[in-house]
């Protein structure tokens, strides 16, 4: 069940929870059980699945997509009491794509039009255009 939220123009599942602080763009899509933190950037036209975390300190450019039970994370050095919010956010760069079960850790950035393979662990930053798989997520070649 879909319901209409924050713009007419959003699809949320009634299911999903997105903090009221979240920007979200024009047609933004947010699936069952996804949470999108507080003041999260989401840009136009942005997919976010069912089961996502995103939390604060995360902003996704326009034409994103992010698959199912992907995971961000915010703090390189738990517990550090908010110490986090001082670093630059994570940045997802417009029209990339981020496969299932996919984790992205802290202050990174993820390329213009990058594919992140399903299930990988993202701990550098991903250059434009290039696909990344593995644990650590190395470029397909």
């Amino acid at each position: 069940k879909i319901h209409r939220t924050y713009k007419e123009y959003n699809m949320i599942s009634d299911k999903a929870n997105v903090f009221d602080s979240a920007k979200l763009g024009e047609n933004v899509k947010v699936g069952a059980y996804a949470e999108v933190g507080r003041d999260v950037v989401v840009g136009d036209n942005t997919n976010i699945s069912a089961g996502v975390f995103v939390p604060e300190n995360v902003v996704l450019e326009d034409n994103v997509f992010v698959g199912p039970h992907a995971v961000f994370t915010n703090d390189k050095n738990p517990p550090s009491f908010g110490e986090w919010r001082k670093e630059k956010p994570t940045i997802v760069k417009s029209g990339a794509s981020i496969g299932a079960n996919s984790t992205i850790l802290p202050n990174l950035t993820i390329g213009k039009g990058s594919v992140v393979g399903a299930g990988s662990v993202v701990t550098k930053d991903v250059p434009d255009g290039v696909t990344v798989v593995g644990n650590p997520a190395r470029i397909l070649k």
